[in-house]
C-alpha cells in the first residue's frame, strides 16, 4: 500500500490500510496482542506466495449444546478483530440482532438454524470460522463444518456443563479427528463452577483437558481471568471490554493458580514425553515449553486445554483467541488424504504447503441467492483462481469443464470479490452446478475426498400448498432446499400421490415450513407427523424359493437357498462399534456353478429391493443377515431379471418365518426444569412409558434425562411450558431402534393393512 495511518489510543492500535483490497493481500502488520492490542485490518490474503502464509492461517468451527454461547462468543471475536463495528445480541432489543445470524428466522427464534461463515485477522493470523447451530435438529451443519475445518472451540456453559448435545459435537469431532480447545462460558452466572466442568470434560467426554486459565472471580463477582502459564491477571476494560490490561495476579489467588498450573503440568506429562521426563527429574518447564507442548499434543489429539469467561460479560475472550492461534493446527499441520479413482480409491497424500501442487477443493455447503447457486468450498491443495477450469470428479460428468465465473469470501450474509484463493483457505464460488460432497480438481488428478457422514431423517410429514397454484413454487423450494440439506428428504408416495418430507425432527420440518411462507410466499397444509418405523426379524430362518414364469417363448427361472438371521450387538462386553445393527448384510457363500456368479449381484439387488418394504407395516427391514448357499439356474430361462426376482421372493418367504418384528425410533431427551417441576416432569415421562437414565439438581434447577419414544415426543414443547409454566426447556437426539410393544405392533399393521385395501380401491 502507499498509505498506512497508524494510531495507538486507549491501549490498542486502528490499523487503516488503504490501496489493496484485504482478500488479495496479507497485511504486514505485527500486532502486539498480549499488550491488549486490536487489528483493525478488515482484510486477508498474501501478495507472495499462497503457501508463505500457511502456517498463520487458522481453520475453526464454534461448536456446543444449545444456548452455551456460541453465537454471542462468535460476536465478540468479529467485534475484537475489528470485523465489526459494533456488538448486538442474539436477542437483542436493537431489532438488528447478532452478525452471525443472518436469517430473519434465527433472530426471531434467537436460535442458530444454518452454519455461518467469515474471516477476520487475530495478530499475524488469518482466522476462518464457521459459527454453528446447537439444536439437534441441525446437527448436519455442524457435521459438514466439521468435515472442512482444522480445529474446533467447544463451548461448554459453566452451569450446565457437558449436556446431549455437547456428547453428539465430541463425537462428531472425534469423526473427523478435529484438535480442539474448550472455552468455558457464563462463568458470570448464577452457580457457575468452571473446576466442575473440566472434571466433566474428563469424566464425560473421556478427554485429556486441563485448565490454561482461572477466572478471578465468579457469578456476578467475575472480574477477569488468570493465565496460569505466563501467571498474569488479565483484566477486560472499556466499554466493551477491548482493552485487555495484564497485572499482577491478586495475592488470594496465587496458591490457587499454582496448584492449577501443576495439575496442567501433571496432565500434560501423562501424554507428553519432554515435560513428562521433567516431571519425572523434578525440572520446572519454562513458559515456552509448556505451550510447546500443549501444541503438540493439542494438534496429536492428546490434550484439551481449557480457557475461561463469559462472552457476554466481555470476558476472557482475547485470550481464547490466542489460545485459538498457539495450540489449534494450521492447514499443512494437519493430514489430509484423498483418494484416487483412477486406482481403486487409494489414497493418496495431499501437500496444502506446495502453492505448485495440483488444485484440489471440497464443495461442503450449499446455498441458493438471487446470483444462482453459492457454493462454499475448501481448498486442500493448490491454488484456484477467478476464470479457472476444474472438474467435478465426484460427478457422471467429470470430464466437462467447468470456469469459475467469480469467487468470494463470505461475512456471513456478506460478500467480498477475491482473485483467487490458496491451500488451506475457505471461500465460495458462484456458477457452480454440484452437490454438497463433491470433488473439484484441476484435472490433472482424479482425485476425490472422502465424503461426511450424514444422519437418516427419524420423522416424516405430508406437505401441500395452500392454494394449487402454487405447486410449481413448492416443487422449486423443495428441489432448493433438499439440495443444500442432505437431512431433508422429500419424495412422491407412489400410490396417494402426497408429498412427504421426512427430517431430524419437528423443529427441522417447522422451520422449512416457515422458510416456504417468507421465501417463497408458499402457504402450506402439513399431515400429522409420521414416525420412521423399521421392521427387524428376531430368529434365524431358512429358506428356498424358486421364481419361475413362463408365458411363451424363454421363460424366467431362478432358484436360491440359504438362510437369514438377526444382526446383533456383542454381549461379551466387546467394543459394538464395528457391528452395525441397523444394516443390512448380504453373504455370497456359494460353491460351484449351480449359480453362476455374475447373477449373485441380481439376487443381492434382489434382497436389497425386498427390504425397502417389510411385510408387517411396509416400513424399511433393517439388521438382517442374508446369506445365499446355493441354487440352481436354466440354461435358457435363467436371467438377471430373473434372479433379481428370485432375491426378492427369497427376502420376503425368510423375513415371515423369521418372526419379524416392528422397531421404533428413541430419542435421548434431556430436560432442564426449575427443581419444584421435578416431580412433574419425570411423572410425565413416566406416562409416555419413557425410560429415566439420571436426574441431577444444582442451584435450583434439575436436569432429567431419559429415552423416550419419538411418537411419544410430537407436541411436547407445549406440554413441557405448560407444565412448568414457561420455565422448562428440553433438546432430544436419536438414540436408537427398539422393539414396540405387542399391541402397538397391532395397530401399525391393522393400519398397514387398512391403507393397503384403500389403495386397492
Amino acid at each position: 500500500p502507499t498509505k498506512i495511518q497508524s494510531r495507538v489510543k486507549m491501549g490498542f492500535a486502528s490499523v487503516a490500510c488503504h490501496g489493496l483490497r484485504m482478500s488479495s493481500w496479507i497485511a504486514p502488520v505485527s500486532v502486539l496482542r498480549r499488550s491488549g492490542v486490536r487489528c483493525l485490518t478488515t482484510s486477508v490474503a498474501s501478495l507472495a506466495s499462497p503457501s508463505e502464509g500457511l502456517d498463520r492461517i487458522r481453520n475453526i468451527g464454534i461448536s456446543a449444546h444449545i444456548d452455551s454461547g456460541k453465537t454471542t462468543l462468535t460476536e465478540r471475536v468479529l467485534f475484537y478483530t475489528g470485523r465489526i463495528k459494533a456488538i448486538h445480541e442474539v436477542r437483542g432489543k436493537d431489532d438488528v440482532g447478532a452478525k452471525m445470524d443472518s436469517m430473519e428466522l434465527e433472530r426471531e427464534k434467537g436460535i442458530t438454524i444454518a452454519s455461518a461463515a467469515t474471516y477476520t485477522t487475530w495478530g499475524d493470523h488469518s482466522v476462518n470460522i464457521i459459527d454453528t447451530p446447537g439444536h439437534v435438529d441441525f446437527t448436519v451443519e455442524v457435521e459438514r463444518a466439521l468435515r472442512v475445518l482444522d480445529g474446533a472451540v467447544l463451548v461448554l456453559c459453566a452451569v450446565g456443563g457437558v449436556q446431549s448435545q455437547t456428547l453428539t459435537v465430541d463425537r462428531q469431532m472425534r469423526r473427523y479427528n478435529v484438535p480442539r480447545i474448550a472455552f468455558v462460558n457464563k462463568c458470570d452466572r448464577r452457580g457457575a463452577n468452571p473446576t466442575k466442568i473440566i472434571e466433566q470434560i474428563r469424566t464425560k467426554l473421556r478427554a485429556n483437558a486441563a485448565a490454561i486459565q482461572i477466572p478471578i472471580g465468579v457469578e456476578d463477582e467475575l472480574e477477569g481471568v488468570i493465565d496460569i502459564i505466563e501467571r498474569q491477571a488479565i483484566y477486560f476494560e472499556g466499554p466493551n471490554g477491548e482493552q485487555v490490561v495484564r497485572k499482577e495476579v491478586p495475592a488470594k489467588l496465587v496458591d490457587e493458580m499454582e496448584a492449577t498450573r501443576m495439575t496442567m503440568i501433571e496432565t500434560l506429562a501423562d501424554v507428553d514425553e519432554e515435560i513428562g521426563d521433567m516431571f519425572l527429574m523434578e525440572e520446572t518447564p519454562s513458559v515456552e515449553q509448556l505451550k510447546t507442548a500443549i501444541r503438540r499434543q493439542t494438534i496429536g489429539l492428546k490434550f484439551v486445554p481449557v480457557a475461561v469467561g463469559s462472552a457476554l460479560k466481555n470476558t476472557g475472550v482475547q485470550p481464547m483467541l490466542d489460545a485459538v492461534c498457539d495450540y489449534l493446527p494450521s492447514p499443512g499441520e494437519v493430514p489430509t488424504v484423498a483418494l484416487d479413482t483412477d486406482n481403486n480409491l487409494a489414497p493418496v497424500p495431499l501437500t496444502p504447503g506446495d502453492s505448485n501442487a495440483p488444485f484440489v477443493g471440497l464443495a461442503f455447503k450449499l446455498e441458493k441467492t438471487q446470483f444462482g447457486q453459492l457454493t462454499y468450498c475448501r481448498t486442500y491443495q493448490g491454488v484456484l483462481t477467478k476464470g479457472d477450469f476444474i472438474y467435478n470428479i465426484s460427478s457422471d460428468q467429470r470430464r466437462k469443464k467447468i470456469k469459475v465465473p467469480r469467487l468470494v469470501r463470505m461475512h456471513s450474509d456478506e460478500m467480498e470479490d477475491v482473485t483467487h484463493v490458496g491451500p488451506g483457505e475457505i471461500c465460495a464460488i458462484f456458477g457452480l452446478e454440484c452437490e454438497s460432497g463433491d470433488t473439484f480438481t484441476d484435472g490433472s488428478q482424479q482425485l476425490v475426498m472422502e465424503n461426511m457422514f450424514v444422519p437418516e431423517p427419524v420423522m416424516s410429514l405430508s406437505l401441500k400448498p395452500k392454494n394449487t397454484t402454487d405447486m410449481d413454487a413448492l416443487g422449486k423450494a423443495l428441489n432448493r432446499f433438499t439440495k443444500a440439506d442432505p437431512t431433508f428428504r422429500v419424495h412422491i408416495d407412489s400410490e396417494t400421490g402426497e408429498t412427504i418430507v421426512s427430517g431430524m425432527g419437528e423443529l427441522h420440518l417447522e422451520v422449512y415450513k416457515e422458510r416456504l411462507l417468507r421465501e417463497f410466499n408458499v402457504e402450506t397444509i402439513t399431515g400429522m407427523p409420521k414416525v420412521s418405523y423399521r421392521e427387524t426379524i428376531t430368529q434365524p430362518a431358512k429358506y428356498d424359493y424358486t421364481h419361475k414364469k413362463q408365458s411363451g417363448g424363454s421363460g424366467q427361472y431362478g432358484r436360491v437357498s440359504g438362510t437369514v438371521e438377526p444382526i446383533v450387538a456383542p454381549d461379551d462386553g466387546s467394543d459394538s462399534e464395528d457391528v452395525d445393527v441397523n444394516a443390512n448384510v448380504f453373504v455370497d457363500n456359494t460353491v460351484g456353478n449351480n449359480i453362476a456368479k455374475n447373477y449373485v449381484p441380481a439376487i443381492q439387488k434382489g434382497f436389497e429391493e425386498a427390504c425397502e418394504v417389510g411385510p408387517l407395516t411396509g416400513h424399511p427391514v433393517q439388521g438382517v443377515r442374508f446369506e445365499l448357499k446355493d441354487g440352481n439356474q436354466h440354461a435358457v430361462d435363467s436371467s438377471e431379471m430373473a434372479f433379481r426376482a428370485a432375491g426378492v421372493g427369497a427376502m420376503k418367504q425368510a423375513v415371515n418365518l423369521a418372526n419379524p418384528q416392528v422397531l421404533e425410533p428413541i430419542m435421548k431427551v434431556e430436560i432442564s426444569v426449575p427443581e419444584e417441576f421435578q416431580g412433574t416432569v419425570i411423572g410425565g415421562i413416566n406416562k409416555k412409558s419413557g425410560t429415566v437414565l439420571d436426574s441431577a439438581t444444582q442451584e435450583g434447577y434439575c436436569t432429567v434425562i431419559a429415552e423416550v419414544s419419538l411418537a411419544e415426543m410430537f407436541g411436547y414443547s407445549s406440554e413441557l411450558r405448560s407444565a412448568t409454566q414457561g420455565k422448562g426447556e428440553f433438546s432430544m437426539e436419536f438414540c436408537k431402534y427398539a422393539p414396540v410393544n405387542m399391541g402397538k405392533q397391532a395397530e401399525l399393521m391393522k393400519a398397514y393393512q387398512e391403507e393397503l385395501k384403500q389403495k386397492r380401491k
